[in-house]
């Protein structure tokens, strides 16, 4: 094997905080599903039908849940992180990992409920509790959560810090200074958070009802900046970021062709997340289009209905 490429994948880099915290969001929801589920087969224990398709929801989402922890795993953790000091399109894996595969992975798991089952009883009814006071509906920190969480707000806080990090100066600070990176990893994941959220619909839901509608509209915004910024280094003629030029060339990837490479990644694959996602949601629209009861005929086939306007009788 390859030295170079050998000392690249035994580069794991145990960040304990990160592994704590990873540890600890897991057990939590895993133990809370465990227990939503024992509760839910001893009340649903004569509906057989019922039960088994509630319980394989449950199950998708735990595979869903801890697929999101993997991704963030190997964004941080993983000779991915190692890498995207050498090759910018390894960086750009990097953030689509924290963009656009952690972020829906974890919230589709709907984790509020489960992680919140997953605390001991009485430290679970204390937090709670505080959940049910700070989410009131007359509540101030309610009224500010749906303030600074508006769609609109969401939107453009991601837009801006998804096009800000890719400045060379941003972008090169973030490379040379750790505290500086670790701010682009949580400024990263956080809007990307928020952004999923309401794509989602995950709890607690504390804005009014965001239909299927506004969240195909949500999510095909999103589209537009990535792919642009995408497009943009992929037919760039010169390399932006000099940090790179500094660095050792592994495999003999120029500077120029890393960073086109990175561009593509970011445009076709980190665009299609999107564009995915936007799919499944028309899909859901237009099945429950579908389930709409008809119309009776008395009601749309009469002379009225079908007349031309002004030939009405």
């Amino acid at each position: 094997m390859d030295p170079v490429l050998k000392a690249i994948l035994l580069s794991w880099d145990w960040k304990i905080e990160v592994i704590v915290v990873l540890a600890l969001a897991g057990t939590l929801y895993s133990r809370g599903w465990w227990r939503l589920r024992q509760r839910s087969g001893a009340v649903q224990r004569y509906r057989r039908v019922v039960r088994s398709r509630w319980r394989l929801a449950v199950t998708w989402r735990l595979g869903a849940y801890w697929l999101g922890l993997l991704a963030v795993a190997l964004a941080l953790l993983s000779p991915i992180d190692a890498l995207g000091q050498q090759l910018f399109f390894m960086h750009m894996i990097q953030h689509l990992l924290l963009i656009m595969i952690a972020p829906p992975l974890l919230l589709v798991a709907n984790p509020m409920p489960f992680v919140l089952w997953g605390l001991p009883d009485r430290l679970r009814r204390k937090v709670g509790g505080l959940f049910s006071q700070a989410l009131h509906r007359e509540s101030g920190f309610r009224r500010w959560l749906r303030l600074l969480s508006q769609p609109g707000i969401v939107w453009m806080t991601w837009v801006i810090c998804l096009i800000g990090w890719h400045d060379p100066n941003m972008y090169n600070a973030a490379l040379r200074y750790e505290w500086v990176h670790n701010a682009e990893h949580l400024t990263f994941f956080i809007p990307s958070m928020f952004l999923w959220w309401h794509l989602t619909g995950a709890g607690p839901r504390v804005h009014k009802q965001f239909g299927l509608l506004g969240r195909i509209a949500l999510v095909i915004s999103a589209v537009p900046p990535n792919m642009l910024t995408g497009i943009v280094l992929a037919f760039a003629e010169k390399g932006f970021y000099s940090y790179y030029e500094a660095v050792p060339r592994l495999w003999g990837i120029d500077v120029l062709t890393d960073q086109q490479l990175g561009g593509v990644i970011m445009w076709v694959p980190g665009s299609m997340m999107y564009i995915i996602a936007a799919l499944v949601l028309i899909g859901r629209f237009l099945s429950q289009e579908d389930r709409k009861p008809q119309l009776p005929e008395s009601e749309w086939a009469s002379k009225k209905a079908v007349a031309a306007p002004g030939m009405e009788q």
